[in-house]
């Protein structure tokens, strides 16, 4: 097969889907409070509005993940950006037309939900398509397309209060527009390589997927245990600063997003120089996990303590932004890099699917701990970041190689 030069256009496709996925799920984080104000529910039924969009994705992600492997992954990502539109509408329409449109919204969440199942996780797997071979250029693509989502959490509170400012219900209308945007960028500039070799027979191929477990198993959960971990964390904190800063600080509408955005864009700026500088190497990823999950453990143990202090409150969530930042483009090209052509998509597509269920867990767990056990929950995830450093310790070897030869 003659290599084809993946142009700027390819990559700036494939890093609009992170970026919508993102603003699909992270813009609605700072107008939950007013969703309960104008819906009339209460804080734990408003964190299933985030929840309901994960748990679809959690279920749905490995069959997607089976499907690009076995047909075009450009054909299920498209589909999947189609079910995001819907979705929006569906949420928007409810919204505005509606005198109680929660079950509606719950429904349109949940396409979402099914959408993004089959759009984001797909990207990793297609990004080693793409860069076949060469495991620097694919870090730094996923450093981007990581840094693209993350910055998407950036903008998000931003937007997601500006948009709500005029209507309440215009963000849900929001994410059908940026669905609609990706889907025209990845239909024109997204040429996915063309297989040679023959699709495995299913019985088959669940065989080699099972083989792929058993032999990697040990670093591979390692890194699902990190990435359900990390994702809690984040929107748990992110749901609890939305509180917090509305009843402690009084800070609404696009001031609360503005601030909300200062965390996150550490994070941000931390995802995309960690791509860049990890370079394919094993040792270096290793290195910084070993850095990061102990800042991470440390900083979240005191985001409770310090939410009578705005500027402590700020200072501790953006190191624990920072942190967390560094780990995630780091775990994407472990998963990306380390497992073999054929299994990518379903493996990388488990991982994703790891990483929704923190993110489906974080805003109940925090909505449910918040009166009374919010100190204790916050120091449990810190102890359980210390505990997944050992894990690293022992189960990624920097002197073993288990970045698979792609294809």
């Amino acid at each position: 097969m003659t290599k084809q030069p993946v142009k700027t256009w390819s990559i700036i496709s494939l890093a609009s889907i992170p970026l919508v996925m993102t603003l699909g799920n992270s813009m609605l984080i700072p107008v939950l409070p007013v969703f309960e104000k104008q819906v009339g529910i209460t804080t734990f039924q408003s964190s299933m509005i985030i929840t309901s969009y994960s748990l679809a994705a959690i279920f749905l992600i490995p069959v997607a993940g089976y499907l690009s492997d076995r047909y075009s992954r450009k054909i299920v990502i498209l589909t999947s950006l189609v079910l995001a539109f819907i979705g929006g509408l569906i949420a928007g329409f409810a919204s505005w037309k509606l005198s109680d449109p929660f079950t509606w919204i719950i429904i349109g969440r949940v396409l979402q939900g099914i959408g993004a199942a089959g759009a984001f996780p797909i990207i990793l797997p297609l990004v080693g398509d793409l860069f076949k071979g060469d495991d620097e250029k694919a870090s730094a693509c996923l450093g981007i397309v990581e840094t693209s989502n993350t910055f998407g959490k950036v903008l998000s509170p931003i937007l997601g209060a500006l948009f709500a400012s005029f209507l309440w219900y215009i963000p849900f209308f929001s994410i059908s527009l940026f669905s609609l945007i990706s889907i025209v960028l990845i239909y024109l500039f997204i040429k996915v390589p063309k297989q040679k070799e023959e699709v495995q027979p299913f019985q088959k191929f669940l065989q080699k997927t099972k083989s792929t477990f058993k032999t990697e198993g040990k670093w591979l959960y390692t890194v699902f245990f990190i990435g359900i971990h990390l994702m809690l964390i984040l929107f748990g904190v992110l749901f609890f600063l939305s509180d917090v800063f509305e009843k402690q600080h009084q800070l609404y509408g696009v001031t609360k997003g503005f601030v909300l955005a200062i965390p996150l864009f550490g994070l941000c700026l931390a995802s995309f120089i960690t791509g860049r500088k990890i370079k394919g190497d094993l040792a270096t990823m290793k290195r910084v996990l070993l850095f990061s999950l102990p800042i991470t453990a440390a900083s979240v143990v005191f985001v409770g303590f310090s939410s009578g202090n705005l500027y402590i409150l700020l200072i501790v969530t953006s190191i624990l932004g920072i942190a967390i930042g560094a780990a995630l483009p780091t775990l994407d090209a472990m998963i990306t890099q380390g497992i073999d052509k054929e299994e990518r998509g379903t493996i990388t597509a488990f991982y994703s699917s790891s990483r929704f269920i923190g993110v489906a867990l974080g805003p109940p767990v925090i909505s449910m701990a918040m009166r009374q056990y919010i100190h204790v929950s916050y120091i449990t995830m810190g102890i359980i970041g210390l505990l997944l450093f050992f894990l690293v310790w022992h189960f990624i070897h920097a002197d073993e190689h288990i970045a698979a030869e792609s294809g």
